[in-house]
């Protein structure tokens, strides 16, 4: 596959059915998401307005509870690929502030989720569990390869040593 290919994504998503908690198992480094935090957490919810409201959490490297509100938006009927904006509302218009955020793979129960960006940056693999078996792991992170994502620097996302606090 040429690295200028965008991957493919899923042809569809059920929102309703993806709504809810996912539990980060593994990720690209990322600047907004240090090396340090564990018990990562993403809650969607729809909003009135029929955008889903994005709900980040994490414990950070002091022990201490960190959260960002953000805001997700579905790019065609597909819902498979979304922009996302952590910006507060009055600044989210401004297009080049939003994230794309790909479903790549999806199992059929909606119990585990492939995600990531068009130029490859970034990838998460999410769970309704904290913890996944190492199969099933290894199955998603082959297809991140397949799609062309470098998984050298992966981080398996700690998980369980304190629950996140919910607001």
């Amino acid at each position: 596959m040429s690295h200028h290919d965008e991957p493919a994504t899923v042809p569809s998503v059920d929102l309703q059915r993806y709504l809810g908690t996912w539990y980060e198992i593994a990720r690209l480094p990322m600047r907004h998401e240090p090396a340090d935090y564990r018990d990562i957490t993403a809650t969607y919810s729809l909003q009135d307005d029929g955008k889903v409201r994005v709900a980040n959490r994490a414990i950070d490297g002091k022990g201490e509870p960190q959260e960002a509100i953000g805001e997700a938006t579905p790019v065609d009927d597909s819902n498979s690929r979304l922009k996302v904006s952590f910006l507060p509302d009055g600044l989210r218009w401004i297009p080049f502030t939003k994230g794309d955020y790909w479903i790549l793979r999806l199992d059929p129960e909606y119990r585990i989720s492939l995600v990531g960006s068009p130029d490859r940056k970034y990838l998460w693999l999410l769970a309704r569990e904290p913890r996944i078996d190492a199969v099933t792991r290894e199955d998603y992170l082959a297809t991140a390869r397949e799609h062309g994502f470098e998984l050298a620097d992966l981080i398996d996302t700690p998980q369980g040593r304190l629950a996140c606090p919910v607001t």
